[in-house]
């Protein structure tokens, strides 16, 4: 339920804005009145176009389906030579036994365990669990134990039948997106933080933060009580309750969605040309033509490509929160969206 109210009132803010940018191009936005989830766009020359929440009339079915199960993705990608993350899904007890597999949740740790003594010959952890077919950083995490592994399979499992359980990669967290073989946007994504004034505990810090949230109209809340914030500041020494000291920038989450309260830096203009080749070639491959590229880059995204790895895809890379860290964001978002009614019109 408040996954679905979340999308709705994300939802808002895009019909608000196809309806506003459909009057410049002579085309005429109906939502259905009841959940304002569903709209048709009318273009001068008679042609119907339709989008339910962030999922636009504009890429085919079946790739758009494939983009949003990450496995399938990576299984794709891969064998076209694209570098993803190592990973492997496995299933809820009850899907286990309804497609007669042992890929279960304990088979999972096992996995993991392996995944991660691939990289320490000490450690079997961490690692990263994720839904398999989620979106907006939720129920994502990255685990260190035992303990926190089973908790957060758990969680996934209560909105999702499969999990990806995969390998850690660290740099900095991009998001490109294309439109038609062109690079409409690109943005560094930063993982939720609050930053010390010296006297101020984290959970002050954050409330504050969310307050701002809201008084920018952002569609982000943050929960306190989130586990994936306890299990990262306990990794850090630190509580709650604790006082970063003046200037001090302090980590909660590891995945970097704005939903999930990150902050973006716009980097359009300063993108590698050989980065906007690689997230347009992508598109194409995956049978898209609208589409978020989500990459790991060690390094900036500003340079030419060494080493990097694709993330994931989003076939429906909605910009509300993105939209709402600031004004240039905001002229960036309607430009991309304008761009889309009229592609929409092709």
């Amino acid at each position: 339920m408040i996954t679905h109210m979340r999308r709705k009132s994300e939802h808002l803010v895009l019909a608000g804005m196809l309806k506003k940018l459909a009057r410049r191009i002579g085309a005429h936005v109906t939502l259905e009145p009841e959940w304002n989830i569903a709209g048709q766009i009318r273009y001068k020359n008679g042609l119907n176009r339709y989008f339910r929440y962030n999922t636009l009339d504009l890429n085919p079915v079946g790739a758009s389906d494939i983009a949003k199960d990450k496995g399938y993705a990576n299984f794709f990608m891969r064998r076209m030579g694209y570098p993803t993350i190592p990973g492997k899904t496995f299933f809820s007890d009850e899907w286990c036994k309804a497609i007669e597999s042992k890929r279960n949740i304990h088979a999972a740790y096992r996995y993991a365990r392996r995944l991660g003594l691939a990289l320490s010959s000490s450690k079997s952890f961490p690692v990263i669990v994720k839904p398999n077919s989620g979106t907006q950083g939720i129920d994502v995490a990255l685990v260190r134990n035992k303990k926190e592994f089973y908790r957060a399979m758990r969680a996934i499992f209560k909105h999702d039948r499969v999990a990806l359980v995969q390998r850690v990669v660290t740099g900095k967290d991009y998001r490109i997106v294309v439109l038609d073989k062109e690079v409409i946007s690109a943005y560094e994504r930063i993982p939720l933080n609050v930053v010390g004034n010296g006297h101020s505990t984290i959970k002050q810090l954050l409330a504050k933060k969310s307050r701002e949230f809201i008084a920018s109209s952002r569609d982000t809340r943050i929960k306190l009580n989130d586990p994936r914030i306890a299990a990262k500041l306990k990794y850090q020494g630190r509580s709650l309750v604790n006082i970063p000291s003046r200037g001090e920038q302090v980590f909660l989450l590891d995945n970097a969605n704005l939903s999930s309260g990150g902050d973006s830096v716009d980097v359009t203009k300063q993108i590698h040309p050989a980065f906007k080749k690689l997230a347009i070639k992508l598109t194409r491959d995956m049978g898209l033509r609208l589409c978020g590229v989500d990459l790991m880059v060690d390094g900036t995204i500003t340079d030419k490509p060494n080493k990097y790895w694709v993330l994931e895809i989003n076939a429906a890379p909605g910009l509300d929160h993105y939209v709402k860290t600031g004004q240039a964001q905001q002229k960036i978002v309607e430009n991309l969206y304008l761009k889309v009614l009229k592609s929409l019109a092709k």
